[in-house]
């Protein structure tokens, strides 16, 4: 009797156990699916703006003015790329994007990178000061240097030059980059570079050879946030270009407003051509960035 009470009482628990198993996986597909569900509205709220922008570009101002803003174009007008690309200049604009864009992010990953080195792996006085001043450009209003770095640029003659666009964009990139890499540099180990001292390497050669591919992950993620803000960026090309051969992709749009017309679907076909290099660069770069900052995040 009592050997088949305990069987009775182990076949509850069991039984117990088995419904509460089942309640739990009741739960946590329940939760799942509402995760999901929340997940592809904020997706959908995402995606719009660019579907949005892309049947934008694709209509004549009659469409853009008589039809709904969410209707689709009547006959998708491809023309209007063309007409951009090569009636409007976007391509000489597009290549400047890329020259300005491309070189300042080179410059300042390489500067910031020795920076951070010479912060975080040597010992030398008044590094805490350096740091601080590197973090002080942070707060540092971008319009308060317009006319200081104007005057400078006009008294070294690199208005209406390259050079002043891809220096200012390295300068201002700077501190913000530091600020990411230093994290990162913090919990890298330093057993590497030891053995690279023991061996006889130069601090040269373990920089470049092995405490720089070593920070691959979070230099994508430095690399791509310094991409969109020097690819969107607008005040500093206002102001310091003014030659039509130099403007980028945010300037060269105002080609298309005028006095009395503007042409909304090239603005529009402008605007896509415009977010198409982020876009892609972000794809191909999101698992990087996502590596980048949790490996600058956790210690251990």
């Amino acid at each position: 009797m009592r050997n088949e009470a305990l069987t009775e009482k182990q076949s509850a628990l069991a039984r117990q156990k088995a419904a509460e198993q089942s309640k739990g996986k009741i739960r946590h597909t329940i939760s799942m699916t509402l995760l999901y569900i929340v997940l592809a509205i904020v997706g959908v709220f995402q995606i719009f703006p660019l579907v949005w922008l892309v049947l934008f570009s694709l209509k004549n101002n009659q469409e853009v003015f008589e039809l709904s803003p969410f209707a689709l174009p009547a006959t998708p007008r491809w023309e209007n790329y063309i007409r951009v690309w090569t009636e409007g200049n976007i391509s000489q604009y597009f290549f400047n994007s890329v020259l300005y864009t491309g070189s300042a992010v080179l410059l300042t990953i390489l500067f910031a990178s020795m920076a951070t080195f010479a912060l975080t792996r040597m010992k030398w006085k008044k590094s805490s000061l350096f740091l601080g001043l590197f973090m002080v450009g942070l707060m540092i209003p971008v319009h308060s240097t317009l006319i200081p770095l104007f005057n400078t640029f006009s008294n070294l003659d690199l208005i209406n030059h390259p050079l002043s666009i891809i220096l200012t964009y390295t300068a201002f990139n700077l501190p913000i980059t530091i600020m990411i890499l230093y994290g990162f540099y913090q919990v890298l180990p330093r057993e590497v570079e030891e053995a690279a001292v023991i061996d006889g390497a130069s601090v040269h050669r373990i920089f470049f050879q092995i405490t720089l591919p070593m920070t691959a992950p979070v230099i994508a993620t430095a690399a791509i946030i310094n991409m969109i803000y020097n690819w969107n960026e607008f005040v500093f090309i206002n102001t310091f270009i003014s030659a039509d051969q130099f403007k980028t992709l945010t300037v060269g749009i105002q080609n298309f407003i005028g006095q009395y017309s503007t042409d909304w679907g090239a603005i529009g076909a402008t605007l896509v051509i415009s977010i198409l290099p982020i876009l892609i660069a972000f794809i191909f770069l999101s698992d990087r960035i996502v590596e980048g900052i949790s490996a600058g995040s956790v210690k251990g």
